[in-house]
């Protein structure tokens, strides 16, 4: 059994539908950022930088308990546990892994400035706001470009596109129309129909 803490974030979610995907058993432990919980002593012992997500697997690569942080991080451990959603061909493996870095390097902290000086900002910031907006727009182009020759990020589902689908899920907070990117939307309808999707976007709200 795994015990997940996690909050209704994109980074939080990533993780929850990675679970979904891959059928293993978990606990949900909400850690309301709202209300300040990642900082929680409790929460910090097993995070130190007190951000979510993160998980505890009783039964660890090495058969004991095993702590892990970092939600990409989470991700490439759960693909290794489950032999899922990351190919195992060398060349294929490695265009999935450079667009899950693509996604943690760009997506989420350009769409998440965006959101912040948009949504967060005790005053309007426009230099801010031009700059977050203007590479959140450029990196959608990135993927629309990308996504009209090919069905996922890498050369089949993985864990590339869980890692971005709920950055793309906030597009309104980001002043994004989809409309304007139909490659991008092509893919994110499709993945959005996806069961096991749905449910991790759910988590910790209705799991």
């Amino acid at each position: 059994m795994l015990d997940l803490y996690t909050w209704g974030t994109p980074n939080g979610r990533k993780v929850s539908i990675m679970l979904e995907e891959c059928g293993l058993p978990y606990r949900v432990h909400a850690v309301d950022i709202g209300k300040a919980e990642q900082d929680l002593p409790a929460f910090r012992a097993i995070n130190p930088n007190g951000k979510i997500p993160a998980i505890v697997d009783a039964n660890g690569p090495d058969g004991a308990p095993f702590t892990l942080f970092e939600s990409g991080a989470i991700l490439l451990y759960l693909a290794q546990k489950t032999g899922r959603f990351l190919p195992r061909e060398e060349r294929r493996r490695f265009e999935a892994l450079q667009w899950l870095m693509f996604q943690m390097a760009g997506v989420g902290p350009m769409f998440g400035q965006a959101h912040h000086f948009l949504r967060a900002a005790k005053e309007p910031v426009p230099y801010a706001i031009e700059r977050y907006t203007g590479e959140t727009r450029r990196l959608y182009g990135v993927l629309d470009s990308h996504l009209a020759i090919h069905e996922h990020l890498a050369d089949e589902y993985s864990v590339a596109d869980m890692a971005t689908y709920p950055w793309v899920a906030r597009h309104e907070w980001h002043r994004v129309e989809l409309a304007d990117f139909p490659h991008v939307r092509r893919w994110f309808e499709a993945l959005g129909a996806r069961p096991a999707v749905a449910r991790g976007m759910r988590v910790p709200f209705l799991n």
